[in-house]
């Protein structure tokens, strides 16, 4: 290899071998230097883009931003700049951004009906991807990115944490202790797991959209077509769009397609599901709109070995524990009937370590703590929920050939057909 191999023909060089470990250039010689550092991009401009997870990560460069509205490229640029990046390069479409050979890594903050597609577009651009969650709006589309990102070597990180930092919500610990309680087997085994308003679920839970949407002039300002992207075309109105998308099928699934992954991809990690998925899925909901989602009373996932998974969306089990097995049960804030609780936890050996630092990720080209395989497993959770609340009944699943058990209704959920995405503008 030669020395004077610049910084991005070494990562992408480096992204092909697996057998050993290779540190880039750049972390021997200065990173402070523009021509060492790690270059970003953010794709979708939205509240979530301007976060210190995405905007704000000052040891890197951010040099280009992208959205369909032109408003929201503008207000990116500026805040760049605040932020001491310099002037930075703005456009509404993001496969201008793809094709800007100077950006190593792109953020994508935009609505989940395109996570999918930028995904398995970034990775085929040979890109490293920090996406926003959910990972994807359908299974199917998650199966995609997992096989894009396989075949560039790209590294891949799902913008949720708890699994492996700060506290798991409502529960006021981190996610280590329970892990190692589980772990020690003193709980029993298969768990339950009940998740609602004993760990704040209901956060968001009731976040609907609008029916009988009355159309709108598009501003002169957006590219409607480019934000519909995969999604089918409906008549332009704003509570579609920007903050409130989420209360559309189209786009999202709710306060569930919104947090559910928050919420469920540590109960994943500590269930050790994260190679598999529940093959029951049972539901007990209102019967939902066609275009605007709905609310739900209970979804029950069922795993082959027993372990169950409850969303308690009526807030009826609020004093249920929130891990019970055959040998006892854990509550809120480390509260069990296991008498010798932080005996357990002493002795208990700490878990697998992670790697939990992105930019490292991307030096060392070391698989991401929440990556593209784990992460797809716990949006599939969320994703076989919001089929349920769509079929408005329960349905099997199996987790390995990805499809439901004889169930051409629900497989059309799995699998769902996107529409051709607009023509790049000239």
């Amino acid at each position: 290899m030669k020395n004077n191999m610049n910084r991005r023909g070494f990562l992408k060089s480096a992204a092909a071998l697996t057998s050993f470990t290779i540190v880039p250039a750049h972390v021997l010689r200065a990173e402070t230097a523009p021509s060492n550092q790690i270059t970003r991009a953010s794709i979708g401009f939205g509240g979530i883009a301007r976060s210190g997870n995405h905007l704000g990560n000052k040891s890197t460069r951010m040099i280009a931003v992208c959205d369909p509205d032109a408003s929201r490229v503008q207000d990116g640029i500026k805040m760049a700049e605040k932020k001491g990046y310099g002037k930075i390069h703005g456009c509404k479409d993001f496969r201008e951004i793809l094709a800007m050979k100077d950006v190593d890594v792109v953020h994508i903050c935009t609505p989940p009906h395109w996570h999918g597609p930028i995904s398995v577009l970034s990775a085929q651009a040979g890109k490293d991807i920090w996406c926003e969650k959910p990972m994807t709006r359908t299974i199917g589309e998650g199966k995609r990115v997992m096989e894009a990102v396989k075949a560039s070597g790209s590294m891949f990180r799902l913008n949720t944490w708890f699994r492996f930092q700060s506290n798991f919500y409502g529960f006021g610990t981190e996610v280590k202790p329970i892990k190692k309680v589980v772990e020690s087997g003193a709980l029993g085994w298969p768990l339950t797991a009940v998740v609602g308003g004993n760990t704040g679920f209901n956060l968001k839970f009731n976040w609907s959209g609008m029916v009988d949407l009355e159309p709108q002039p598009v501003p002169e300002n957006f590219d409607y077509d480019l934000w519909l992207g995969p999604a089918p075309y409906k008549p332009y109105h704003r509570h579609r769009t920007h903050s409130t998308f989420r209360g559309y099928w189209d786009y999202d699934g709710g306060g569930l397609g919104d947090m559910g992954q928050h919420y469920l991809d540590p109960v994943q990690y500590l269930l050790n599901k994260d190679e598999t998925s529940p093959i029951k899925i049972d539901v007990d909901c209102p019967p939902q709109h066609p275009d605007s989602v709905g609310s739900f009373k209970k979804i029950t996932y069922t795993y082959a070995d027993g372990c169950q998974i409850i969303l308690d969306g009526d807030n009826s089990m609020k004093n249920a524990p929130f891990l019970q097995g055959p040998k006892g049960s854990l509550w809120p804030h480390m509260k069990s009937d296991i008498t010798n609780l932080n005996d357990i936890i002493q002795q208990q050996p700490d878990p697998e370590p992670q790697q939990t630092d992105f930019l490292e990720s991307i030096k060392l080209r070391r698989t991401f703590a929440l990556n593209e395989r784990n992460g797809f497993r716990s949006c599939t959770i969320v994703n076989l929920g919001i089929i349920a609340m769509r079929l408005g009944r329960g349905y099997k699943f199996d987790p390995v050939k990805l499809q439901a058990v004889n169930d051409p209704a629900a497989d059309a959920f799995i699998y769902q057909q996107i529409c051709a995405l607009p023509r790049m503008s000239k």
